[in-house]
């Protein structure tokens, strides 16, 4: 071996040693960003199904539910013109199940607005506020003892129910899909699991 080649090899080395040292930084420093990045934007969604389409989406089945429910007692296939004889439950319907969760989605999407997935606010979501205001005034009657109205003069959004399934169910795919490009141990610590099941 030549004396002068050990210097080469040697300098070479560090070269090499320096080169895979300042690759692997970049390597981590890039994977670190994009599982912050992940994260982030994990978090964001989480955010939107907590405090926005989640309490929507669970509000508007449990309603739906109800409503059927209703529909169902008194023989009914759709929603016909109330009748005197089924006043007096649609009032305590109205009043006990109807706006209280009505009064949930209203208070989500007024003082939540800022989590919706669009840029500007679906129609949906304002008809609905509009719905339940009306829904106010009949109410504020029926406590005056005026029965002559008994629905919202403003109608129910028909888009709104499928507007809340749609966005839940595409954040919660999303969230799904995240969570697995995340990797389990890496979501285990986001989330402060301490299982490894």
């Amino acid at each position: 071996m030549d004396l002068l080649s050990v210097p080469t090899i040697l300098q070479n080395a560090a070269i090499l040693t320096v080169i895979l040292a300042l690759s692997g930084y970049l390597l981590t420093t890039f994977s670190t960003h994009m599982l912050a990045r992940r994260h982030d934007m994990l978090d964001l969604i989480n955010k939107r199904l907590n405090e926005f389409y989640g309490p929507l989406y669970v509000a508007s089945e449990a309603g739906n539910i109800a409503y059927r429910s209703l529909l169902k007692r008194q023989g009914k296939e759709k929603s016909d013109p109330i009748l005197d004889s089924e006043m007096k439950d649609w009032t305590l319907w109205m009043t006990t199940i109807f706006m209280p969760l009505n009064d949930i989605r209203e208070r989500v999407i007024i003082e939540k607005a800022h989590l919706i997935i669009e840029e500007r606010m679906p129609q949906c979501l304002l008809d609905f506020v509009t719905h339940v205001v009306g829904y106010k005034a009949v109410l504020a009657r029926w406590a005056e003892g005026d029965y002559s109205e008994r629905r919202s003069t403003i109608g129910w959004p028909p888009e709104f129910d499928i507007y809340v399934r749609r966005s839940y169910a595409a954040l919660k795919a999303e969230q799904t899909r995240l969570m697995q490009s995340m990797g389990w141990r890496a979501w285990q610590r986001i989330f402060g699991k301490n299982n490894s099941h």
